[in-house]
């Protein structure tokens, strides 16, 4: 079970048969014909025709941007456990001992757009990384101040190779 916040809306996902494209949608079934190429996927759904590409993915913050026929839509996603996390409060508890953050894959770090003494908040973009031809806004966890940067751009990182570092 999946729970996608998109602005002030929340569905409730289940996937039955992710490669059938089959579950339910807040209890109603849903049937979609997918077809991926690379970051864009063609969506047959109701007899409708889609084109989605992929264009960001943060998989800290779990948030996802996608283009739906050339318009833009920002979700965020949560499966059971972040679920039961935030409703027992202990979502915040664990933000609070990020120390530094890692490369969540193997990519070119494009562009680093903090400084070594710059206090950021949390979901504040510290690092931009191109993986899989896509680029790909490493954010903050959390509120701090930055005591390393430990990446260079143009350089690649591999996965979980340190990025940021905070006090």
């Amino acid at each position: 079970m999946y729970t996608i916040q998109l602005k002030d809306k929340t569905f409730q996902v289940e996937l039955d048969n992710y490669q059938a494209g089959k579950g339910t949608i807040n209890g109603q079934p849903f049937n979609l014909d997918i077809q991926r190429n690379g970051d864009h996927f063609h969506v047959v759904y109701n007899h409708q025709s889609y084109q989605l590409e992929l264009t960001q993915l943060d998989p800290l913050t779990k948030e996802i941007t996608l283009k739906l026929n050339h318009d833009k839509m920002q979700f965020k996603v949560a499966d059971d456990l972040d679920v039961l996390l935030h409703r027992l409060g202990m979502d915040k508890m664990a933000q609070k001992k990020v120390n530094d953050v890692r490369a969540p894959m193997p990519g070119l770090v494009l562009d680093v757009l903090v400084d070594k003494g710059q206090v950021v908040k949390k979901g504040d973009t510290l690092v931009i990384l191109e993986a899989m031809k896509m680029e790909n806004n490493i954010k903050s966890p959390v509120d701090g101040k930055i005591v390393q940067i430990a990446c260079v751009p143009k350089k690649a990182v591999e996965k979980n190779d340190l990025l940021v570092v905070f006090e």
